[in-house]
């Protein structure tokens, strides 16, 4: 599935393009044929983890020492890309081996490492962030979750909404006030092993506009006592830095999303088009047609090229927050925008619920809302004017 036809980047080493034949084939043998249940199930299989675990597709770019693959962040974006591309737009896999992993090898110490590391690898443990509670979208120094001091731990109190993998996860990283009257500086990470805690409870599976089979949920912490090595890393109110550090990756993980979705898009409408007749003729044979495709090619093409610059910064550790910003707003804009073009092209079966278009248009929408708003990211980059 190539709908731009573009040269591989300078980053795609031959490792990578092996690694993409391979993770092409497992997703379209183990995962894609579950998807239709998924989806009428409102949730994936938990047992899918352990199929990505024991495929090496989880937490690819973790070092070996820690029970990861060993690779690079070039790795995870070509298994995020072949997500998108496969239509598994639901997974909450990036999210696990490309958010919350790094926050541990990044920032935990090296007994918290090796404790939680191996097993989200393996798909033992899931992984979630928890930012977003009730009352604070995108002000993350607004949180209102507590992680005060009791004895040689904590206790934990609070709410959290809108959080990937929700309902299966296991190891949540909590983002917690343990100084309320210090701002962002009192700001922490706790770490939280859900299984078999008190005052740990997960609340509703939320119904969503798309996203059907991706477990997002209330997440409750009421009274739930920590031991000391939950706070990530040695030092209490170092979370907001921590967050901020790690926002760029997840942005860009996002747009890797993005733009694997609009090459889907484009893969399948182009194929539609060329079959579907109307009044004697291929809809690709009419100028309108053709002219709203090459569009639509020359924009994704200008959007790849501009990912593919990103993620090999990223890879040497040169991408900033207002690039990354760029790279977040525009690319999910132009996602939202193709989707909708492709789907007017495949007319009144663009807007049934078999097609997969129909789908994609859904699913796209919350590209513009989650990992910081496009309205806040337009805020970052006006910074550097």
């Amino acid at each position: 599935m190539d709908a731009l036809n573009l040269p591989r980047p300078a980053w795609m080493t031959e490792d990578l393009v092996l690694l993409e034949e391979q993770v092409r084939r497992f997703l379209a043998a183990e995962l894609v044929p579950d998807v239709e249940r998924w989806r009428a199930d409102g949730i994936m299989d938990r047992a899918a983890w352990t199929r990505l675990g024991a495929a090496g597709l989880l937490c690819a770019g973790i070092p070996e020492q820690y029970g990861g693959a060993g690779g690079t962040f070039a790795h995870e974006t070509v298994i995020n890309r072949e997500f998108a591309l496969a239509g598994l737009d639901s997974i909450g896999a990036p999210l696990h081996s490309g958010i919350v992993a790094p926050y541990i090898l990044k920032y935990g110490t090296e007994e918290q490492k090796k404790r939680w590391l191996p097993r989200l690898a393996t798909g033992e443990l899931i992984g979630a962030i928890a930012m977003t509670e009730p009352g604070t979208g995108s002000d993350l120094q607004g949180v209102k979750t507590t992680a005060k001091r009791s004895g040689n731990g904590y206790v934990l109190n609070g709410s959290k909404t809108f959080i990937t993998n929700g309902q299966h996860a296991n190891l949540v990283v909590v983002v917690a006030k343990t100084d309320p009257a210090a701002g962002a500086k009192g700001t922490s990470l706790m770490v939280v092993e859900t299984d078999g805690t008190d005052g740990f409870r997960r609340g509703r599976k939320l119904k969503k506009l798309g996203m059907d089979w991706a477990d997002t949920s209330e997440l409750l912490f009421e009274d739930v006592k920590l031991p000391a090595e939950s706070l990530l890393g040695q030092q209490e109110g170092q979370g907001f830095i921590q967050l901020m550090q790690e926002l760029p990756q997840e942005r860009l993980i996002v747009s890797t999303a993005a733009i694997g979705m609009v090459e889907r898009a484009l893969a399948l409408t182009i194929a539609y088009v060329k079959e579907r007749k109307v009044f004697g003729k291929a809809i690709i044979e009419f100028q309108n047609t053709q002219f709203e495709l090459a569009e639509c090619k020359s924009e994704a093409t200008i959007g790849r090229v501009f990912h593919d610059h990103c993620v090999e910064r990223h890879s040497k550790g040169e991408l900033d927050t207002v690039t990354a910003s760029m790279a977040k707003y525009w690319l999910t804009d132009l996602q939202g925008k193709i989707v909708d073009r492709c789907l007017q092209l495949f007319g009144g079966y663009g807007y049934m619920d078999e097609y997969p278009i129909s789908r994609m248009f859904r699913d796209a929408r919350v590209q513009r809302i989650y990992a910081g708003t496009n309205e806040i990211m337009k805020l970052l980059i006006a910074r550097s004017l």
